[in-house]
């Protein structure tokens, strides 16, 4: 059984830990061992939200150490910038194409990195970098909020799990008149993958 770290990175109000909720529970229906560890932070206002979620068929520990991370899913570029020193060398990146602009950013004490510093830092590690245009594709879709589980989709397309689980796992996890354009989201992340060029 092959061993999975994930480290799912954002900011507070993206939804990442309904996100990992899904990925723990799509390993859990998939015959793995799970465990999950959280940091909210300052979540409610807008601050670093991280979850580790590990796969494997025994997990002593919830945490991953820096450099051991095989899939990290960025909610927000400037996130994924802070935490890529978690990426084990070769490992996948997967990034929502939103900027959130951090307090010190908007005082004028930071500059936020461009597109090509992004992929600059990660693929100074990651083996392969897939930007998807999240919140684009939820809003298309008519509920911006869906932007985490188009994210997930997009995920899901590295990892050999069929997509009926993953599918499976969100109608648990989201409130039952939001089921349908979750469902249209994870499918359309699992199509925006593919076409999305990697570095």
């Amino acid at each position: 059984m092959t061993k999975l770290d994930f480290l799912l990175v954002g900011v507070g109000g993206q939804g990442t830990l309904l996100a990992s909720d899904v990925l723990a529970d799509t390993g859990l229906r998939a015959g793995y061992d799970v465990k999950k560890s959280e940091v909210h932070g300052m979540a409610q206002r807008g601050g670093s939200v991280t979850s580790h979620v590990r796969w494997a068929e025994h997990v002593y520990s919830p945490l991953i150490g820096r450099g051991e991370v095989d899939l990290m899913l960025a909610f927000e570029k400037l996130e994924a910038v802070r935490f890529a020193g978690f990426l084990r060398p070769g490992g996948v990146a997967v990034v929502n194409d939103q900027a959130i602009l951090p307090v010190s950013v908007s005082a004028g004490t930071d500059v936020y990195p461009d597109d090509g510093e992004v992929r600059r830092v990660l693929g100074a590690v990651a083996g392969r970098v897939h930007m998807v245009a999240g919140l684009a594709i939820a809003e298309r879709l008519g509920n911006a909020r869906a932007s985490n589980v188009v994210l997930l989709g997009a995920l899901s397309r590295l990892v050999d799990v069929p997509a009926e689980l993953w599918l499976e796992s969100i109608a648990q996890r989201v409130p039952p008149p939001t089921l349908e354009v979750n469902r249209a989201a994870f499918m359309a992340g699992r199509e925006a993958i593919g076409a999305i060029p990697t570095a």
